[in-house]
């Protein structure tokens, strides 16, 4: 492993409390992993184990978020990072949300997925993982989606 100060990595982890760290990582998702670095006084202890765990995310970072995550912790236990818990980032709602709204109109249209892949020009297995919110994916996808179902893409305000 490279020095920090080599190091050029683009995930930024910093410990949050003594039981947890939140990790931003390059497209700017929010992650909060459970463990309890933050009890430990040794300060390059607490550093290296930081650096380590920006570099796992790096090294496994992927818009798709789940085959991300199995990554991380199979890396958390190579490397002997001691983590109780990981979440699926701070967007995973939205993208469960959008990815069942894909879905019903689909569904609502009575057409397959993977006609619907072969419509917007995607891979069946991305627009699996997009119904099921376990991928990212950018507003040109979207896009494509949402002109092969008939639909536009739209910012509403969020219900109050």
């Amino acid at each position: 492993m490279k020095n920090k100060k080599d190091y050029k990595g683009t995930s930024k982890a910093q410990i949050f409390d003594e039981k947890s760290i939140i990790i931003k990582t390059p497209d700017g998702e929010i992650f909060k992993m459970f463990s309890n670095l933050g009890c430990y006084k040794d300060l390059k202890y607490k550093d290296y184990t930081l650096h380590l765990i920006e570099a796992i995310f790096d090294k496994n970072f992927s818009e798709d978020k789940e085959k991300m995550i199995e990554g991380i912790v199979r890396d958390f236990f190579r490397n002997t990072v001691h983590c109780m818990g990981i979440n699926y980032g701070d967007r995973h709602n939205e993208r469960v949300r959008i990815g069942k709204r894909i879905r019903e109109l689909r569904e609502n249209k009575n057409m397959e997925a993977k006609e619907l892949a072969i419509l917007a020009n995607i891979d069946a297995a991305n627009l699996c993982r997009i119904e099921q919110g376990k991928y990212s994916t950018g507003v040109d996808i979207l896009y494509r989606i949402a002109f092969a179902l008939d639909a536009q893409l739209d910012i509403i305000p969020k219900n109050k």
